[in-house]
């Protein structure tokens, strides 16, 4: 499309080239095997003695093949992922840009408005964007980074916990004093891995909201126009109901996570539960670690980089306790999703013809993901991709046609009305309870969740008869709630 408000077009000039490398040749004439007195293939001295000179360029050629990390592990290797390797890969990987003038912020400003006009009429829930922005990649990497820590740390600590948990005694003392940097190393890893997944999600994303999660700051609405110019150019659609559909669906998320105020916590503590499940299989190291030639290594200091990447390659157990987290975040993003994708289509439907289109081209994409989903699959062995998504807006669009827009956006308003993925496979109970009014249990499950706030508000060390009273008796204190 040329006609995109933005005014923007697909660069092709970024940078895609891959950190130097190198790795080094052999150091000194030494080959390995060709004298049993030199076993290792050392450059020898005189009198048959190693050449300290020598030995140094050896291990020199090693430091070379770190050089990469070695920046970024003396700024923020502190933790289970080093994000300044992180952040500086993405940077390298998203390359060059064009920044947002002062049209593109307007642009989006006006899109968003007219959205949130539109949205009024087909939700209960008010608007909750209360500014906006166009975002460059480096704009969305910068803001959306500590979202990331906050789904990424808990997953690269328990790893890290597993692995020295069930690393051999054997290779524990061979290791010793190397153990701190083999964190280190690992943080770095993690890191790079990271910095990889993030630089191809600042390259595609359209809005701050495309992955499911609220990844901008409280009440900010953000379209990435770069993004969608590139995304535009593969529609026969006209690019003004492009931008104000993707503002529709960034405003809609928005609202659902502005005053569903519990539900980014359960995403990220669905995150959390299933990172304490995870165990490492080091069968494979093990074997790895009888295979290693130390003199294969002195002699080809490349070998060392291939057994790194082969470790790296490991990957977590999944416990039956881990896919029932894992099911459980599916449906919560297909719920998430589903509603955002009614909403928006009843909001838009008579007004933009290519809404229904649109709606279609959305779906696809957020089901069959990409390379960054995949590389976040790998990463931290979560797929964020909603299963079962049309089956959930097919529920959502089933319940308002039963009862109405408020007692629809009402299911909301408790974790525990929410439909599950038995709901979703037979909408028709699931609608028959709500719509019948049966809620049993959930004024217990209310007073639990009130018994939790006030636990975290400090009175957790109060007595159980305390929580009794707060519960039960004092009637003034739950209304107040």
């Amino acid at each position: 499309m040329n006609d995109l408000p933005f005014g923007f077009s697909s660069s092709n000039d970024r940078d895609k080239n891959d950190p130097d490398k190198n790795n080094g040749g052999q150091s000194g004439g030494g080959t390995p095997g060709g004298d049993p007195s030199n076993p290792f293939g050392f450059p020898l001295g005189e009198g048959g003695a190693v050449d300290p000179s020598q030995l140094g360029q050896l291990f020199s050629q090693l430091g070379n093949m770190f050089s990469g990390m070695g920046a970024g592990m003396a700024g923020g290797g502190s933790g289970p992922v080093n994000y300044d390797v992180a952040a500086n890969l993405a940077r390298r990987q998203i390359g060059s840009f064009t920044p947002m003038l002062e049209k593109e912020h307007q642009a989006v400003a006006d899109a968003v408005r007219l959205a949130e006009v539109w949205l009024d009429e087909q939700t209960a829930m008010p608007a909750g964007i209360r500014s906006t922005a166009a975002w460059t990649p480096v704009d969305w990497l910068e803001n959306t980074l500590p979202t990331w820590r906050t789904l990424c740390d808990p997953i690269a600590e328990q790893m890290s916990k597993t692995m020295d948990a069930g690393l051999p005694e054997e290779a524990k003392a061979f290791a010793g004093p190397m153990m701190a940097m083999i964190g280190q190393l690992s943080g770095t890893m993690y890191g790079t891995q990271l910095g990889q997944g993030l630089g191809q999600f600042a390259g595609g994303v359209l809005t701050s909201t495309d992955i499911g999660l609220p990844l901008a700051p409280d009440g900010l609405g953000v379209l990435l126009p770069e993004a969608i110019a590139r995304f535009a150019e593969g529609l026969d659609l006209p690019a003004q109901e492009i931008v104000v559909f993707l503002a529709a669906r960034e405003a809609a998320h928005v609202r659902l996570f502005a005053h569903v105020p519990w539900l980014k916590q359960r995403l990220l503590a669905t995150v959390e539960e299933y990172a304490r499940g995870i165990r490492i299989d080091l069968g494979g190291l093990q074997n790895l670690a009888t295979e290693i030639d130390p003199q294969e290594l002195f002699s080809n200091p490349g070998k060392l980089e291939e057994l790194m990447g082969s470790a790296a390659s490991f990957e977590p157990e999944t416990t039956p306790a881990q896919q029932a987290a894992l099911s459980r975040l599916e449906t919560l993003l297909a719920l998430v999703e589903g509603w955002v994708e009614l909403v928006v289509s009843n909001a838009l439907g008579d007004r933009i013809p290519s809404t229904a289109a649109l709606s279609e081209t959305m779906r696809r994409r957020r089901a069959s993901g990409g390379p960054a989903e995949q590389t976040f699959a790998t990463l931290i062995g979560l797929d964020l991709r909603p299963r079962k998504l049309r089956e959930a807006a097919a529920l959502w669009r089933a319940l308002t046609e039963a009862s109405d827009i408020a007692t629809r956006d009402g299911v909301w308003g408790h974790p525990d009305l929410l439909p599950d993925a038995d709901d979703l496979d037979n909408p028709a109970g699931f609608i028959d309870r709500i719509v019948g009014g049966d809620v049993s249990g959930i004024d217990d499950a209310i007073a639990e969740l009130e018994r939790q706030f006030t636990a975290e508000s400090g009175d957790g060390d109060a007595e159980p008869g305390d929580d009794g009273r707060a519960s039960g008796g004092d009637g003034e204190g739950s209304d107040q709630r």
